[in-house]
């Protein structure tokens, strides 16, 4: 089909072709392919279909007549169906990312939106040979049969009076190894969106999809497999979402008590993110050898962070409080914890993972308010001051004290897969597969040696696989910068903006509330915990209902445009400010940036370079810089604006984040057709 595209560009640069019969051959030339594809895949369901049927008699004799020599003859049968099966699952795949590859080259070869109207005929058509593709009609049937017989001859090993079905009780599941596999499979092939996915996806934690990890690939990484680890690693990912929102309800009045001015409270919450900018890097190369010892190291400057932050208090001196919330920021081992969840999870697991790694950050964020309305006392212990000012460094210090004594006993660093050359800054994956079930079921040689030759004679706008290429590293934030499309700039942009203006309105609501409405420290705390709690939820409407109705793409401007209404409706006018207004408002706006963010990380894992999936300058290490700056510069306009006028500090913050808004609209509208 790449000769194909080739020679319709040949024959349109010459006359002898028009773009009308070029769209016609080729959709008439991708339909044939594709009901080639559905019907080897029926006729190789057909003949699984009968093997089962085969040794489903030998099973039946085997139940009416028990023979412990036959039983593992059969079971090793149904296994053999089974990796046949998987097989031909991975050849559903190769030709599914075949057919969006082939799309892809030709919309770029002749400037067309053709993929997004041919996928949307034929998908939604009642008789439609795609659907089958992407929905594998048939394979289910297929496992279900593998499923009640494997577990009944596992009670047969286990020589059980009486029999299990797994269709009279349910919560009796024997997960034999190969239906876990073609389970994964399975799932990774399905095109509809779920919640966990979604999640997933919000997290940003970066696969690659391009080709299925094979058998000997997913040993290895189930050996690095660590449950434990892997909760210390959601632990940690808590935690300092809590350290980073506890101080925010706090951060005006601690100023205040050391002789600096209320505004100064934004230095006080930026300068976490500030260190952070430069601690992502580091623990990213970090990350490369191992996993351990970067989380004992941060854990200990984070230790350290928080006692600095509560001494402070005591010492009466500001720079202890802000070089005390930089070590916290230098502490930021958010790399790490997706890093880990890349690398060392199971691909079954890894999307439950990633959505327990937003789980746990949302619950950080709400928690962290939340533990700062309890702390509102005040006592002694020997010559330190225990306040609403100080408990928050105290309390963080003892949860980072015992966590580390957790981290250090209960931790397993899993093996290394990669060399890593310090030389080059590169990394080698050395795993050997042989007979990789990700190669195609028919193969010809001769076509083989085509396709070759097709690809050295392709010119430079083509793009061809290389392996080699595509799985090394980028080894600078130049080149990472290099291989980012337009679209995904825009992207990036969007999620500047929305960072922006969740950061806007959460750190200066203490000072706005305190100026228009005189809420104490415990209303404040409440108001942002309820904002916290609100992103879950969200989340869950989002992903599992919304996504499965619009696109993605629609999902990311009406979200835009709602955290733009939302800024508006923040400003206040010649009307009094009520809060009515600023609740309202702030709902609007956080909920709607919440909603943005899962979209836009999701549409960035699809967009992303595969060589940005690995390495210290990754496509996570990238949104994560995009973020962080976006918190300093609006921490810093907080504190700017605020130390001149008070007065003027809703609007004056605002106007910034509205016209950041409005500008992320339209890039939007401008890359919206590419965005699919």
């Amino acid at each position: 089909m790449k000769k194909k595209v080739k020679r319709y560009t040949e024959q349109i640069e010459v006359g002898a072709q028009n773009h009308h019969n070029v769209l016609r051959d080729f959709s008439l030339l991708l339909d044939n392919q594709i009901e080639k594809i559905v019907l080897f895949l029926l006729e190789q369901q057909g003949v699984l279909a009968g093997r089962l049927s085969h040794i489903g008699e030998d099973h039946q004799n085997l139940l009416q007549k028990p023979d412990c020599s036959k039983i593992s003859e059969i079971q090793g049968a149904y296994r053999q169906v089974g990796r046949d099966l998987l097989k031909l699952l991975y050849f559903v795949e190769m030709n599914a990312t075949g057919l969006r590859k082939i799309l892809k080259k030709f919309d770029k070869r002749f400037g067309y939106k053709f993929a997004d109207y041919y996928v949307k005929t034929r998908a939604n058509h009642p008789y439609s040979q795609l659907r089958q593709v992407l929905r594998h009609v048939g394979i289910g049937a297929v496992v279900g049969v593998l499923s009640h017989n494997l577990a009944d001859i596992h009670d047969l090993q286990r020589c059980r009076g009486s029999y299990i079905s797994i269709y009279d009780q349910p919560s009796y599941a024997h997960q034999d190894p190969i239906l876990i596999s073609i389970k994964a499979a399975s799932d990774k092939l399905s095109n509809s969106t779920s919640f966990l996915q979604f999640l997933g996806r919000h997290a940003f934690i970066m696969q690659q999809e391009e080709l299925s990890p094979s058998p000997s690939e997913e040993n290895t990484i189930d050996e690095r497999y660590h449950f434990m680890s892997l909760l210390l690693n959601l632990a940690s990912t808590f935690l300092y979402m809590v350290n980073t929102y506890i101080v925010v309800p706090t951060a005006d009045n601690y100023s205040l008590n050391l002789g600096a001015a209320a505004s100064v409270c934004g230095v006080v919450i930026g300068s976490m993110a500030v260190a952070q900018v430069f601690a992502s890097v580091y623990f990213s190369a970090w990350s490369n050898r191992s996993y351990l010892k970067p989380l004992i190291f941060s854990t200990i400057v984070l230790l350290i962070g928080n006692v600095m932050y509560a001494l402070a208090y005591d010492l009466n001196s500001v720079v202890v409080l802000l070089m005390g919330r930089l070590f916290c920021g230098l502490g930021s081992a958010r790399a790490v914890n997706r890093r880990y969840i890349s690398d060392c999870v199971p691909l079954k697991l890894r999307m439950q993972a990633s959505a327990g790694f937003v789980s746990a950050s949302a619950l950080g964020m709400a928690c962290g308010p939340a533990i700062a309305c309890l702390l509102q006392t005040e006592f002694r212990i020997y010559k330190l001051t225990m306040n609403q000012d100080t408990l928050p460094g105290w309390v963080m210090a003892v949860a980072w004290l015992v966590y580390l004594l957790w981290l250090c006993t209960c931790f397993k660093e899993p093996e290394t897969v990669w060399a890593y050359e310090p030389e080059t800054g590169e990394q080698t994956v050395h795993i050997a597969v042989e007979n990789s079930p990700t190669q195609p079921l028919l193969i010809n040689p001769e076509a083989k040696e085509q396709d070759v030759d097709v690809e050295e004679e392709n010119d430079d706008d083509e793009e061809v696989y290389d392996e080699t290429e595509s799985q090394k590293p980028v080894t600078s934030i130049a080149l990472a910068y290099k291989l980012l499309t337009p679209s995904v700039k825009v992207q990036l942009f969007v999620y500047f903006m929305l960072k922006y203006a969740m950061e806007i309105l959460l750190a200066e609501s203490s000072l706005v509330t305190e100026y228009y409405f005189v809420w104490s420290t415990t209303k404040v705390a409440i108001f942002l915990a309820c904002l916290g709690l609100t992103v879950l939820p969200v989340n869950i409407i989002i992903g599992s209902y919304i996504s499965n109705i619009f696109e993605e793409r629609q999902v990311l401007l009406t979200s835009e445009i709602m955290v733009c209404i939302g800024l508006l409706l923040s400003f206040h006018t010649f009307v009094p400010y009520s809060v009515t207004q600023y609740v309202g408002s702030a709902l609007i706006t956080f909920v709607s940036a919440e909603v943005l963010e899962g979209v836009n990380l999701s549409l960035l894992s699809k967009m992303m370079s595969s060589r940005l999936s690995r390495g210290t300058f990754n496509g996570g290490l990238l949104s994560t810089e995009a973020g962080t700056l976006a918190r300093v510069i609006a921490d810093g306009t907080i504190t700017i604006v605020g130390y001149f006028s008070e007065s003027k500090l809703l609007n004056a913050t605002l106007l910034p984040a509205l016209l950041i808004c409005i500008s992320s609209i339209a890039a939007t509208c401008c890359t919206y057709n590419s965005l699919y």
